[in-house]
């Protein structure tokens, strides 16, 4: 409701929409040749019923899911719950700008994208890793700016690389990861 009505959400706990639930189905879709051993996800209930979709789709209840605050959307502080035009208006649209787009800039009482990615990867490194260590194949259901801050770290971007990255919503990015490749994570 709240990417409808064109506001923050961060991490309010609000409800996947009708479109968001027709995005998961279509996400479902593309992972369809995927083997899923395990889950990670955030404790917002809009990525868990993202993967409970998934999962049904493939009837993949017997794998474990993992469910971390570890993996929440960004904080907007006190942004959240505020329409985003109404925002730019009051404070520019500048410094809206930087906040939702700057790399170490953060809103008022809120998270900057580094803050997330010094939340994400150390998560990422001691529970998802072992993981794909082991030769799982791993699903992560979250949100676009801790997976922002996961990608920037996989893929060793540059804060000005990963500003610049745009995700679609429940679009997969897929990784295989040979040993090389996950022992430069290490």
């Amino acid at each position: 409701m709240y990417n409808l009505e064109n506001r923050f959400t961060g991490c309010r706990d609000v409800e996947l929409t009708e479109t968001g639930c027709h995005e998961a189905e279509g996400a479902a879709m593309q992972l369809q040749t995927e083997n899923i051993d395990i889950a990670f996800t955030s404790e917002l209930k809009r990525a868990q019923h993202t993967l409970q979709i998934i999962l049904d789709a493939y009837n993949l209840h017997n794998i474990p899911v993992i469910k971390n605050a570890a993996l929440n959307e960004r904080r907007y502080g006190e942004l959240e719950g505020l329409n985003k035009a109404e925002t730019a208006v009051k404070y520019g649209a500048e410094q809206v700008h930087a906040w939702r787009r700057s790399y170490d800039i953060a809103p008022p009482g809120g998270e900057s994208l580094k803050d997330t990615y010094n939340r994400v990867v150390p998560y990422f490194k001691k529970e998802i890793l072992p993981q794909l260590i082991d030769g799982k194949n791993v699903l992560i259901v979250a949100h676009g700016n801790s997976l922002r801050s996961l990608i920037m770290y996989i893929e060793n971007l540059t804060p000005e690389q990963i500003i610049a990255r745009d995700l679609a919503t429940c679009v997969p990015v897929i990784y295989k990861f040979d040993n090389a490749m996950l022992e430069e994570l290490q």
